[in-house]
């Protein structure tokens, strides 16, 4: 059996068409479809549960407020009983059309297909260049391979949903935990279709919420660069205090002002900020790996 698992958040003009997307894209596969409510307040869960109601392959969750969608993902994917599981999200950017590939991947014995989006022309410049920059400065930081474009748009075999569903992080970031396991795998290449109700979920502060548990959810070694850039910084201005002292003594030419010193208490301010800033990340993150509190809360749901 084959679980397809949906995180929603306010999608409620998409899941019906997405629902008929899915039926009708995996033909005779025997297969479920779980529906995770992340604190959505339109009509969502209302159409969920009537899905719900009419086939018996639909089972939803509703969780008791907005987790956020990684956490939503990690509802279904931990509630789901198929032999592969296929992640992807409610807004019909993740065409269903590519089910019966993933399928064929996985029969033809890869234990993770993941797919790299090919980006239209319609895609804005900043968001484009921002993607790039946080994949490849996290591959650096982090010491693992995360490909551009990637996306929670994959499916995985029951063994690696084993091995996922153990993990105990408090932030899981599956793009970034997917290539640490391991497992043989393959890729495929695909183009996001235009959203065709809504708007897209993730602000500018959610991406960069998201790509700073990107960088530390692996290793502390964003940590390290954050240090080498403070080294650098400290040397610099070494460097710059002897320039200063040798055009007072020996060239006698100082002009009387305060640019300079400004610029330079300023700058390495802020990267004595940043510095304080990854350190404190980590120490919040510890916190509340501590604290050992549920990854979501499930307040309704047709599952028994």
């Amino acid at each position: 059996m084959i679980s397809i698992v949906v995180p929603i958040y306010n999608e409620s003009g998409n899941i019906q068409e997405l629902y008929t997307q899915i039926c009708h894209s995996i033909g005779q596969e025997k297969f479920e479809i779980l529906l995770v409510n992340d604190g959505s307040t339109d009509q969502s869960l209302e159409i969920m549960k009537e899905l719900a109601r009419l086939d018996n392959r639909v089972r939803y969750f509703s969780l008791s407020r907005n987790f956020g969608h990684q956490a939503a993902l990690r509802a279904g994917m931990e509630n789901a009983l198929g032999d592969a599981v296929i992640s992807m999200d409610a807004d019909l950017q993740h065409p269903p059309q590519m089910l019966p590939e993933f399928i064929k991947k996985w029969r033809e014995g890869n234990d993770i297909v993941y797919t790299i989006r090919q980006d239209s022309e319609d895609v804005g410049f900043l968001k484009k260049t921002f993607s790039r920059f946080f994949y490849a400065f996290a591959s650096k930081v982090s010491g693992l391979l995360l490909e551009p474009g990637t996306a929670d748009f994959r499916l995985v075999d029951k063994k690696v949903l084993s091995v996922l569903n153990n993990l105990k992080e408090s932030h899981l970031f599956y793009r970034g935990i997917i290539p640490w396991i391991g497992f043989k795998r393959c890729s495929i290449p695909y183009q996001a279709n235009a959203r065709t109700f809504g708007k897209s979920k993730y602000s500018l502060v959610k991406m960069m919420k998201l790509a700073l548990v990107g960088l530390s959810f692996q290793s502390v070694r964003p940590l390290y660069v954050a240090i080498g850039v403070g080294a650098t910084m400290c040397f610099l201005s070494m460097m710059y205090s002897g320039y200063a002292v040798y055009v007072h003594f020996v060239t006698k030419s100082t002009v009387s002002g305060w640019t300079s010193l400004v610029l330079l208490q300023t700058f390495i301010g802020g990267i004595q900020l940043i510095v304080l800033g990854f350190a404190g990340h980590y120490i919040g993150q510890i916190s509340e790996n501590i604290k050992s509190r549920p990854h979501y809360i499930i307040a309704d749901t047709n599952s028994k």
